[in-house]
């Protein structure tokens, strides 16, 4: 199955939002929420994607000619490439009625895990979403993140208790997720935390646990003092705040501000191995990747999983051969024109 076959069978069923275009820029969705796109505006998600077009790379073919070494270790866990999945849910409501998040879930983990990668997995007002989640975390080896959002302490536990059960090694909290519409005014309530509350949270989780939705260096040193292993950088999409910069802009800052202290890692308009190579670059030590990997699912299943992973790691394989570097260490800022 390839790329081009699998944005023509999503289009058939992905919904009256989302086109499964050619390039999913945010142009075509734009401000559409429900649907795929941005909060006010629409124009986050738009500059997200622009501004790793506008990232140049150096490019190095007189060094010696070996193998690109694309494998990566987090927490413990080896994976073909430095790219996940994304969390995403109530995927009926944004993206078509195709599927509901249980069934998203049971394919886009799997898949995942047959491409050699893994998924930070979704969460909704439904407690079976993430539980669900959690399971089919549990059934692929323990590898991916249940990805919780910020509700009141006792949700979040109870949440907890579901990931604790699947045997993930690595948790993580979709901290920013407070800013979206639709969870205004939902039961259980969702909302911001405290260094310290997230601190109790941390402690509680016992493994790993990454904070989603920094943007900022305060923000990371505050993840950083909460406890967190790790952060990704991050503007949801720009579905929470309308008027924020891209998250390639702020990346270099914040990586050198806590690199070598935490993890870090990126998303937010990244599209192509090209992109991925240019985010490690500015500091990221992986990225994410939400929406294409909706479109995969919708469009061909655990086949489209695997075939969009493919696609990434020969064009990062491609990207790292051209700029002279053979593993994920030797990429540096040297290769950012």
């Amino acid at each position: 199955m390839t790329y081009q076959e699998i944005l023509e069978a999503a289009r058939t069923c992905s919904g009256p939002y989302c086109k499964a275009c050619p390039v999913c820029n945010g142009r075509a969705c734009k401000n559409t929420m429900p649907g795929p796109g941005a909060k006010g505006s629409g124009t986050v998600a738009i500059r997200n994607y622009e501004a790793w077009q506008d990232i140049c790379l150096n490019m190095d073919t007189i060094t010696v000619n070996q193998p690109v070494d694309t494998s990566y270790t987090f927490f413990g866990q080896r994976y073909e490439l430095p790219v996940f999945a994304g969390p995403v849910g109530a995927v009926k409501l944004h993206y078509g009625d195709k599927l509901t998040d249980l069934a998203y879930n049971d394919i886009l983990g799997p898949g995942c895990a047959q491409a050699g990668i893994a998924a930070f997995t979704g969460d909704g007002a439904d407690p079976e979403v993430f539980a669900g989640a959690a399971k089919a975390i549990g059934q692929n080896g323990g590898k991916g993140s249940p990805t919780v959002m910020p509700w009141d302490r006792d949700t979040i536990f109870a949440k907890l208790d579901d990931a604790k059960a699947s045997g993930a090694k690595v948790f993580a909290m979709d901290i920013d997720a407070a800013g979206l519409p639709f969870l205004k005014g939902l039961t259980p309530p969702a909302g911001s935390k405290t260094v310290a509350e997230l601190r109790e949270i941390i402690d509680y989780a016992g493994v790993p646990f990454l904070i989603k939705g920094v943007m900022t260096v305060k923000g990371a040193r505050k993840a950083l003092e909460a406890g967190a292993a790790g952060i990704v950088v991050s503007n949801h999409g720009g579905r929470v705040l309308d008027g924020v910069p891209a998250t390639a802009a702020v990346l270099p800052a914040i990586a050198d501000a806590v690199k070598g202290q935490m993890t870090v890692l990126v998303d937010g308009g990244i599209r192509t191995g090209v992109d991925v190579c240019k985010a490690l670059a500015l500091g990221a030590d992986a990225v994410i990747l939400a929406r294409p990997y909706v479109t995969a699912v919708y469009g061909g299943g655990i086949e489209g999983v695997k075939a969009l992973t493919r696609k990434l790691k020969g064009e990062l394989e491609d990207t790292m051969a051209m700029c002279g570097v053979h593993s994920l260490a030797e990429i540096s800022r040297d290769i950012i024109f």
